[in-house]
């Protein structure tokens, strides 16, 4: 995913397209809690602004895992969206000022695999749900409730109030 510029330098402002097709193990994306299948697509395109170059695009994937509430395998459609600047030459010495977000380059070729390895990676949810309205586990039987209701009695009483429950029960 390297993207050679030395064409750009003098055409400031123009939009050039780019798109590229890889894999979670080309990009280095595999985690223990999830996994992406097959083709991850890298869509966008690159300007050189004079102070930097801009890339802007999305990168489209599947990620399979396991419901952290109900445990069912599911898969997800995601697309996350990019935004980066690339700047030539080293990053400067940090004294205490407020530095822009830039990733720097040297060279003619930028390669855009680790920005978008980091992009995809940090976009993912810290919990894996296959659906807002997972309904998970029973907490007594352990029956999925996404297929209907076990029947237990699920009631919790908060410990602190338990006392009171007590007075319910007297004749």
């Amino acid at each position: 995913m390297k993207i050679n510029i030395s064409d750009l330098e003098d055409r400031l402002g123009e939009a050039v397209p780019f798109e590229f097709v890889t894999n979670a193990q080309e990009l280095d994306a595999q985690t223990e809690t999830y996994s992406f299948e097959g083709d991850i697509i890298i869509k966008g395109e690159y300007v050189n602004t004079g102070r930097c170059y801009r890339f802007t695009g999305s990168i489209s994937c599947t990620k399979s895992f396991v419901c952290d509430r109900c445990l069912e395998p599911s898969t997800l459609q995601q697309v996350h969206e990019f935004n980066e600047e690339f700047q030539r030459g080293s990053e400067p010495a940090k004294n205490g000022e407020k530095t822009r977000i830039v990733n720097y380059f040297s060279g003619d070729v930028i390669d855009l695999a680790p920005v978008m390895r980091d992009v995809l990676l940090s976009d993912q949810p810290l919990n894996n749900i296959c659906n807002a309205d997972c309904r998970g586990l029973c907490l007594k039987c352990g029956a999925n409730l996404n297929h209907g209701d076990c029947g237990c009695d699920r009631t919790v009483i908060d410990p602190r109030l338990a006392a009171l429950q007590q007075l319910l029960k007297k004749p």
